[in-house]
Parts: structure tokens; sequence; C-alpha cells
């Protein structure tokens, strides 16, 4: 109906001036009485917009043309004499103060931003003292007070502010007085809170019936009360233009189609929504609910926290006395994290709730369910209710164990060589660290590609591991190096092995790059060594056998008389150590020497036996109460049979024997397997070739 709304406008529109002036008058005016009547507001009129914000802008425009009454003539002048002035919350929506001041061509310092209670009462209240100090010093310095923007429902946690008392106080110094929020809605049901049932007495109000309703296409209106059409027509809340007054022709169609019982019903089934789920959320631990006194609010706002050690237990976690502020406001860090991971989460399980993040300026992120602005077009119903709160059930454990995981993963890695902790507030897993390889700079900010390179081999292998963790890389944008970043946790991750297991493998990892990095130098500086080497052997071969061996005739008859015994020269490099060395040891021992022994591959002190089929940095059930009789036995006799396969060879078995007892011992063996052999073994030349 609001849809075909729009394109029986675009017919009308055709019509016959007069037919079209009667009709256009016609829906106007009853749009406007329905209105008025729906939400208890008497004797109103009603301005249709598209911009929520367009109707406070012509508002401002009447009140100031309704009290500098020479505006209209002196303009600007007027208002230099004396300036205006409009109050503002300091919970009011973000830029509204902005756009107000560029729509009417006023300066910043026409706005005065009047903050909310802070000692006493709610902290998304206006304090009406403040703001009636604000007022006096206001009038002192020659300015004018003239309007003032009260909230029915915030637009963050939707508190309302004491309408009753800005109401008096706007009657006693002559301010216009607007009221918005969505507790405005509530007005339409038959029990409406005294708060809010204030705001029928204001000077305008301004009502979104699109999303209350689930309508699409429908503007936003602004109800207010003047008796002058004149200065309503000037500023610009009435119009002789029928395309204007088409405007409320989607609204008339969608209110004769709902009728009464079902507007009423849409906005009642909103705020039943919001009341299971603040009802439920009560009964979970670890879940604040920011607006518990706002009973008629259709606005819930909760939040995850985790009472601090030596805090009092309360809806609220103070920090201990003995607690460093740093810390405390650490902690508060990275549960704004953990909040907004939880909220993401929520939104993906659950998307018919349609749940919003929002970072308050006291108590840090929090997650907020409005169903009267999102009920009526997603269709929100008890079920995702209560899906949501499985949801939310199902997600506390990782977010305790995460946070209190955090600490000792920070110790860890601090009590880790080569590793460094990295503190990131925005990262809401176990934490961040950071490998640090030889050439690493810590004072530099350039890119460090010897880095990147490492982190990127170990988030390869961390990743290979298939364990319940995830791991990412750091983020390119940022100034730091990079980095590896552990997401979110259960209660079962043995942090000291997942620390250890991360040195390990970096470590590992730069020895490996190093030394391919550093092959081809290697092997072309041992080449030519080599080739050095072997030509002076030639020269000396030369010299040891003489000129007359050289010739080819003579030298066939002089080793025929004299046989000259060759000696097996050659070298062999060792791409470990980088050295070039003789074979000689190689042909009279006939074992290939090792050289230089290569650095240990790097290993953890504290890897534990996995059990079948168990997964990476998984703590050990060994003698754990939970497992079952038949498990733990099972689970123990394969620990016993893997430690006594890892330790009883080498308890049993001597140290190995070096290569000239080898040697020794099968010459022995030879000898006893051929005793009748008494001469000695002659090598071949040939056959050593």
């Amino acid at each position: 109906m609001a849809l075909l709304g729009h394109s029986l406008g675009a017919y009308i529109s055709t019509l016959d001036k007069e037919k079209l002036r009667k009709l256009t008058t016609r829906i106007l005016s009853d749009t406007t009485l329905w209105l008025c009547r729906i939400f208890r507001y008497e004797n109103g009129c009603a301005y249709f917009h598209e911009d929520e914000r367009e109707g406070l802008a012509k508002i401002c425009r009447l009140a100031i043309h309704s009290r500098y009454e020479d505006f209209v003539v002196d303009g600007f002048n007027v208002l230099y004499n004396k300036k205006p002035v409009i109050y503002l919350s300091a919970a009011a929506r973000p830029g509204l103060g902005q756009y107000l001041c560029n729509q009417l061509g006023l300066p910043f310092p026409c706005l005065c931003r009047v903050p909310c209670n802070t000692m006493f009462g709610s902290q998304h209240q206006m304090d009406v003292a403040f703001l009636e100090k604000l007022i006096k010093d206001d009038i002192e310095r020659g300015r004018l007070p003239l309007l003032l923007v009260a909230n029915a429902g915030t637009a963050a946690v939707g508190h309302t502010d004491k309408i009753g008392r800005l109401k008096e106080l706007c009657e006693q110094y002559g301010m216009w007085l607007h009221v918005e929020g969505v507790n405005l809605a509530t007005l339409a049901l038959g029990y409406v809170s005294s708060s809010v049932l204030a705001a029928t007495k204001c000077d305008s109000m301004m009502l979104t019936p699109g999303p209350w309703l689930g309508l699409p296409a429908v503007p936003a209106v602004t109800l207010y009360k003047h008796d002058d059409p004149a200065l309503t027509l000037v500023a610009g809340l009435t119009s002789n233009k029928p395309a204007d007054k088409l405007r409320a022709l989607p609204l008339w169609l969608s209110l004769q189609y709902l009728g009464l019982d079902g507007i009423v019903e849409r906005i009642k089934h909103a705020c039943q929504l919001s009341q299971r789920l603040q009802e439920s959320l009560k009964k979970v631990n670890h879940i604040k609910i920011l607006v518990e006194d706002e009973l008629s609010s259709p606005v819930v706002v909760f939040r995850f926290f985790q009472e601090l050690p030596g805090s009092d237990s309360g809806p609220k976690a103070v920090p201990a006395p003995n607690m460093a502020p740093s810390a405390a406001g650490q902690e508060g860090h990275s549960c704004d994290a953990l909040n907004r991971w939880l909220g993401e989460q929520l939104k993906q399980l659950v998307p018919a709730s349609g749940l919003t993040v929002t970072d308050l300026e006291v108590e840090g992120v929090c997650v907020r369910f409005s169903p009267l602005m999102t009920a009526g077009v997603l269709g929100t119903q008890n079920e995702d209710v209560d899906q949501l709160v499985a949801s939310i059930k199902s997600k506390l454990p990782v977010l305790t164990c995460t946070l209190q995981l955090r600490e000792e993963f920070k110790q860890e890695v601090e009590g880790t060589a080569g590793l460094l902790h990295v503190d990131d507030p925005n990262w809401p897993g176990i934490g961040v660290v950071r490998y640090e390889h030889a050439n690493d700079d810590k004072s530099s900010l350039k890119s460090d590609p010897e880095g990147e390179k490492i982190h990127a081999g170990l988030l390869k292998k961390l990743n290979e591991l298939e364990s319940d963790l995830t791991f990412k890389m750091g983020p390119e944008y940022r100034s730091m190096k990079s980095c590896i970043y552990i997401g979110m946790a259960s209660d079962d991750i043995d942090v000291s092995e997942l620390v250890e297991t991360i040195a390990v493998t970096a470590r590992e990892i730069e020895e490996n790059s190093r030394l391919l990095e550093n092959m081809t130098e290697v092997i072309r500086k041992g080449i030519q060594e080599a080739q050095v080497q072997l030509q002076k052997a030639n020269e000396e071969r030369l010299l040891e056998e003489g000129v007359l061996r050289q010739i080819p005739v003579v030298g066939s008859v002089l080793n025929w008389f004299s046989p000259l015994q060759p000696s097996q020269k050659g070298r062999t490099f060792n791409l470990t150590a980088g050295s070039l060395e003789s074979t000689e040891h190689t042909y009279v021992s006939k074992v290939q020497g090792m050289g230089v022994t290569p650095p240990p591959t790097p290993s953890g002190t504290r890897t534990k036996q996995r059990l079948p089929g168990q997964k990476p940095f998984k703590k050990s059930l060994r003698g754990s109460d939970v497992m079952s009789e038949t498990s733990s036995v099972s689970h123990i006799e394969d620990l016993e049979k893997m430690e006594h396969l890892s330790t009883g060879p080498e308890q049993d078995t001597p140290e190995a024997a070096s290569p000239q007892e080898a040697d020794q011992s099968e010459a022995l063996q030879e000898e006893a397997q051929h005793p009748e052999d008494d001469c000695p073994q002659v090598e071949e030349p040939e056959s050593l070739r």
C-alpha cells in the first residue's frame, strides 16, 4: 500500500487543479487528524518530510520568526545583536547540531551542548539543573535562549529525559520545546509511562512511523502547535503546492490498511520482544543491561563484562582499589573488543534480530536490540529472541575463557626469548605476538621484508596444525611490524605449549630461510676454492711424478719398471658448514666425513605426547576426573607405551661408537669370518676410482 501510494500520487497530480486541491487537502487533513489522535497530540499540525532532521530545521526557523519580530525586515542584524541559542543534549544524534547550523546559517557558538547526569540518575538523561544554569548565563551575556531539543528515547540506549521538568523550564524562559525519540511510539499504547506522556504537552515532536510499522518509503512526520499560519508558511512548514501535500498519500493509504488495531498491535509486539529479551538476559551471568530502569523503553542495550579480581560482585564490574588505572583501562578495552566480537557473531547467527553494535562514551562498546526500528521490516518473532538468548549463552564460555587466558598468554610470551607481546586493544582474541629475528630493528618503522617473510611462513605452519585456534597476520596499514594475531580460545588450551610452538617454529623458519639465502654465495665461493685447490693438486702431481712420466712411450716404460702408487685426492663440500674438506679420510676409513656438525633443529623443552586424535594445544586429560574409566585406562596405557618407545631404546643401547671403532669392529668381524686369509688385502686403485 505504501508503494502504491507513490504511484497514485503521480496519477492524481494530473487531475484538474480544483479537484486536485480538494483531494490533497482532504488527504492531508485526515492523515494529520489520525496521527494526532493515535499519538495523543491534541490540536496539532503535521509536516511531512523525507529527511528526519528536516522537520527540526523548519521548527527552528519558525521559532526564530516567532521570537524575532523584525527578522523579516532586518535579517541577520537582529541575530547579531542578540544571538539565538539552541540547546542539545549530549546524548543527541551525532551531527544534528551541525546540520541545524548549516541549514539556518548560524555559527557553531549558537549551539549549546547540555551534559547528562554524572552523579545521580541515568548517564544518558539531560542534567536539568545544569541546563538552567546555562540558560541564566546566556541571558546575562545578552543571548536569547531559543529552542531545546529533548529526547524521549535517546538514539543510543533509549533513555527518556525529564520532559515534564524541561517543559516547565521552557515556559519559564519562553523557549520552544521539541521532543524526538523512539519511545514516542508507545504513546499509541494503552499504558504509557509518565515521562513519555509528558511529551504530549511539548511544542513539537518528530515521529518516524515508517520504521515503527515496517512501512517502506513512508515520510517522517513533525507534529507542532502554532496559531499563526503566515509564520508557518514563511518557515516552510506549510505549502500551497499540491505535490507537497501528496507526500502524505502513502502514509494515508497505509493507515487505512492497518487501522488503529493493526498499528497498536505492531508497536505492542515490538515492546513485548524487548521485554522478553530483557527478562531473559537478567538470568544470564556476565551480561549487564544498561536500561533496567526504563521498563517502558523498547530498546535493550546489553554488554558482556567480567568481574575483575578484588572487585565487588555487582551488576557493574568496578576495578579494585589497588589496581592501577592503566590496568583497569586496558581491561575495559579488552571487554570492548570482546563485545564487538560478540555483536558481530550474534548478527550472523540471528540475522532477524536486527542487532547493532554501538560505542558509548561511558560504558564502552555495547550491543543494542531495538525491535521497534527493525522488527517491522525483518519480521522478528519470539522464537528469534529465544534463539538470540541461546546464542549469547553459547558464546559466553569462549568470552570468559579468552579474557582469563590473556594475562597468562602475556606472561608466557614475555618469559620466552625471541617473542614480543603486542598490546592491541581492538583485537578480540587471546593476544598478539611478534617474533624478533636477528636483523630486527625495533626503532625503525620501515617495512621489514625479512620479518614479513618469517611471519608469513609461521602463519602457514600454524594453520597447518588444524587446531581450534585461528591465526591471522597483522594489518598492513599499520606502522607496526608483522605480527601473529591469535583468535578466541576455549578453556582447554595449553598456553605454554602454544607459545613454545610459536617460538620454535619461527626460529626454525628463520634458520632455514637464512640457509637458503646464503646457499648461492656459499656454493659459488666453494666452487672457486675447489678449482684453485684442484689446480694446485695437479701441479703437485706433476712435480711428484716428474717430466719423464709425462712422455707417452717413456712414461709407460718407466711406470712398468717402477710403478707409482697414485694417491687419491679429492674435495668434498659441506653445505651446512660452508667449508671445503679433503676426501682422503673418506678413502682411508671408507666413511664419509661429516665435517662441522650442523646446528641442531630447535625443539621445545616442554613438548608432550598427544593422544590419538587429540588436536594441538589441547591440555592433556591424564589424571582428570572427567574421563570415564575405560577411556582413562586406555589413554594412560597409550601414553605409557609412547613414553617407553621414546625413552626405552635410548636407555638400553650403548653410546654410538666412533667411526674408527666401527671400522675396527668391521675388520675384526671380517677376520673372524675368513680366518684362512693370512695375507692382507690390498685395495686396488681402479676399485677406488
